[in-house]
């Protein structure tokens, strides 16, 4: 990482992660401005009124793109490796995954075995991911979908598809 980089990192969790919410009535549209601005230095790609909510958590932001008019909700964690699309929006408290545990020696104590590589999700333009949903390493949401609060995506998410549940399963299509 390089130091410009690394130094809007720490003015991030430093500073702009404990700013209120861009909700709040007093300057809340300043600490948004803020926010973004810091943002923009840190990810990939950092479309155009790109929303990124307190305590929002990415990390060092490595790899991270999000396109326009899209969010990351209050109390978010995203993976680094994630691509977020245009007009994406993330109610508080969503989990995106990035790696999971190895457990495939049976010799060996889970926690001693590591972590899988870093997998790529990426979320389709014009997505709404309700609150407290958790998409797991490595899936695609398709355009247009709907994940419902609480869902637990372990499977690709179809354009258009409605899903929700414990495994997230499709309830209906919006075509």
């Amino acid at each position: 990482m390089n130091l410009k980089k690394l130094f809007f990192v720490f003015l991030y969790y430093g500073f702009a992660y404990y700013l209120p919410r861009s909700s709040s009535p007093v300057l809340g549209k300043t600490f948004k401005i803020i926010r973004y601005g810091i943002c923009k230095n840190i990810f990939n790609l950092c479309g155009k009124h790109v929303n990124v909510e307190r305590n929002a958590f990415f990390g060092s932001g490595k790899a991270i793109k999000i396109g326009d008019y899209s969010g990351i909700g209050y109390k978010c964690k995203i993976a680094s490796n994630t691509v977020i699309g245009k007009y994406v929006m993330m109610a508080p408290e969503v989990i995106i995954f990035g790696t999971n545990h190895n457990y495939s020696d049976l010799d060996k104590p889970m926690c001693l075995q590591g972590n899988t590589e870093l997998h790529q999700t990426i979320i389709g333009d014009d997505v709404w991911i309700g609150q407290r949903s958790i998409i797991l390493p490595g899936r695609c949401i398709g355009q247009g979908a709907i994940i419902a609060a609480g869902s637990v995506v372990t499977k690709d998410v179809e354009p258009y598809a409605i899903v929700g549940g414990n495994p997230a399963k499709k309830i209906k299509s919006r075509k």
